[in-house]
């Protein structure tokens, strides 16, 4: 007999006693906080109480598990968060993530930064693209390599289902990855430039053919592939935002996030990446690059004060490019 758990979601911890029968775990979901559960086969599962929960009214918002189809018609997991009411009229700043590699799912957990985003009327989407581990190892497969390329058309696809089921609208919606995820924004950015209205590159690949050469280029070459031979090159060719910037195309507002200690994607890909962006754009949209001379790979090894002022850097410039009216005097200063 299994062990019932209270309501779906993601079991992150697993805890037992060869002394006894039941089992401690950790549950969460995009719509409540983590608490550490006990239960055994045959009796009821009650919280532990080792973890108090979220203050946050956590009824005041729904998830919703829908599919996107991607350009192959496949139906791509797409997750979003919400609050309850919200009306359909594509008002709404969205935030779309997706990261896509190595076989890594960005599951279910409850995140009261997202909730500080849906206070502003916002909407949170995860796209489950391919290279990612939704559906297992093939799913992994189907988006590396040469099928690489299935990550990026699956994101635009979570998009374009985000603005036709009026969730949000081209003016309203931003897209970002993070590590391996530049891959995926990279391309849509690149290959897409009216699909988003802003774009977060956090520490990002954003020139695969070049990231071979860097100290953490070789671990990789198993997940995108190597210039050294022409499949490799052949599969990292489409990976490379930086070499499909084309000039006098209008691009997303775009801010580029590095740590000048990466140890896992080298600084310099973010700025040329950057520099390319800014000089081939003509949108007017601001890009920026953020370099946090103090850091690394993101929110590895930052301070709580780090990570804290990276989400309002972020928060406020998608605001600012989404149209919050709040946010509207941001470019005022900046001229």
């Amino acid at each position: 007999a299994g062990v019932p758990i209270p309501y779906q979601g993601n079991i992150d911890t697993i805890v037992t006693d060869p002394r006894d029968d039941g089992v401690t775990f950790g549950l969460t979901a995009w719509t409540h906080s983590l608490l550490y559960y006990r239960g055994a086969p045959g009796t009821q599962t009650v919280d532990s109480k080792l973890k108090p929960l979220s203050p946050v009214n956590e009824s005041a918002y729904e998830s919703r598990e829908v599919q996107a189809p991607s350009a192959d018609g496949t139906l791509i997991p797409l997750s979003l968060v919400l609050k309850r009411g919200t009306k359909l009229d594509g008002s709404h700043p969205t935030y779309l993530e997706a990261y896509g590699a190595y076989g890594i799912t960005l599951l279910p957990g409850f995140s009261t930064t997202r909730v500080a985003w849906m206070e502003r009327g916002g909407i949170y989407a995860t796209c489950h693209v391919r290279g990612g581990g939704w559906y297992g190892e093939a799913w992994h497969r189907a988006g590396m390599l040469a099928t690489k390329h299935h990550s990026i058309e699956d994101f635009a696809a979570c998009a374009r289902y985000l603005i036709e089921r009026r969730y949000t609208s081209p003016e309203h919606i931003a897209g970002s990855g993070t590590s391996a995820g530049g891959v995926v924004i990279g391309g849509a950015i690149t290959r897409y430039p009216k699909l988003l209205a802003a774009a977060i590159d956090e520490v990002g690949v954003s020139d695969a053919l070049r990231s071979e050469f860097s100290p953490n280029g070789p671990p990789n070459v198993p997940e995108f592939g190597s210039v050294k031979t022409k499949a490799g090159f052949d599969a990292l060719l489409p990976q490379d935002a930086y070499l499909h910037v084309r000039g006098g195309q209008s691009y997303p507002a775009v801010m580029l996030v590095t740590g000048i200690n990466d140890p896992r994607v080298a600084p310099w890909e973010l700025a040329k990446f950057a520099a390319r962006l800014e000089a081939a754009s003509a949108s007017g949209r601001p890009i920026l690059l953020r370099v946090d001379y103090d850091s690394g790979h993101g929110f590895l090894a930052a301070s709580r004060a780090q990570t804290d002022l990276l989400l309002t850097d972020e928060y406020a410039f998608l605001l600012w490019q989404l149209g919050d009216p709040q946010f509207r005097s941001v470019s005022m200063r900046l001229r």
